[in-house]
């Protein structure tokens, strides 16, 4: 297949790693100093040098008919690859990033008869010095059966969920949290206190019933059981998921992405976001 793939950031280039070595025609559009360094690689490179070949540009070429273009730009940053996205032939278009807004507005923009959208829930990837150090899990998450099994024969396991609004909504409302307890870990170099893991506890429960109130469904099933959980259960669970390697790596990832959240959530339901508020890092 012929695949764009716009926001080569640590997610994107994981992708366009994976799809380049199982065989597909690969492109992706960067800017800044990701653009330089993939001009200067032609190819997406592990820590380890493993490198997979790709051709890269600046822009979209509207003119190319991608059988895929997949967008894993930040959401803030969408508003301006929204006109080449419109503009281009591409067959399908599929958003993947970390949303609490509406995404019918991209479906609009897009066309409903090309527009997907997706998350990498099994997918986590630091870029470090223009290489990347991927793992790769279980959990990402599309709106169609063509593209989850493209995903996974590349290598990246992926399942569909027929609910993509619901199922964005749930995770941002659960990993705002841990992302938040993430950016304290790993600035101060150790887990949170149990006071922290109670505020935390409480903001989860807040952003679940966000997503209930705006008439979401929570997804999928395990989100759904830890929402059942007595806020003491679920403090204790983030009291010691503090304490790992892999809560300080998503605080590594900075602020950005958890204020973000935060911001969309309390946009969305003031009322109930008190709890959210004051844990936005």
């Amino acid at each position: 297949m012929k695949i764009a793939i716009v926001g080569p950031g640590a997610i994107g280039s994981t992708f366009a790693f994976q799809l380049s070595r199982a065989g597909h025609d690969v492109s992706v559009v960067a800017r800044g100093a990701r653009l330089a360094r993939i001009s200067l690689d032609q190819a997406i490179v592990l820590e380890t040098g493993e490198r997979a070949a790709v051709a890269v540009a600046a822009e979209l070429d509207a003119t190319i008919e991608f059988d895929l273009v997949l967008v894993t730009v930040l959401a803030p940053q969408v508003a301006a690859v929204l006109p080449s996205l419109r503009r281009s032939r591409a067959r399908k278009v599929m958003f993947m990033f970390n949303t609490f807004e509406p995404i019918d507005p991209l479906r609009e923009a897009v066309g409903t008869g090309r527009f997907a959208f997706g998350f990498p829930g099994g997918v986590f990837t630091l870029l470090r010095a223009g290489r990347i150090a991927p793992r790769i899990r279980r959990g990402t998450t599309v709106g169609d059966a063509a593209t989850a099994s493209l995903f996974t024969a590349a290598g990246i396991p992926t399942v569909v969920d027929d609910d993509m609004q619901s199922w964005l909504r749930s995770h941002a409302a659960m990993v705002m949290p841990l992302m938040s307890i993430g950016v304290r870990s790993f600035a101060r170099g150790k887990g949170i206190s149990w006071r922290e893991a109670r505020q935390h506890a409480a903001a989860f429960e807040a952003g679940m019933r966000v997503v209930r109130a705006l008439g979401n469904d929570l997804r999928p099933g395990s989100i759904a059981q830890l929402a059942r959980l007595p806020r003491p259960v679920v403090a204790g669970l983030l009291w010691s998921m503090s304490r790992t390697r892999m809560i300080r790596e998503l605080g590594e990832l900075g602020v950005a992405e958890p204020r973000m959240l935060a911001d969309m959530m309390n946009a969305a339901a003031p009322e109930l976001a008190a709890p959210i508020r004051a844990i936005r890092p």
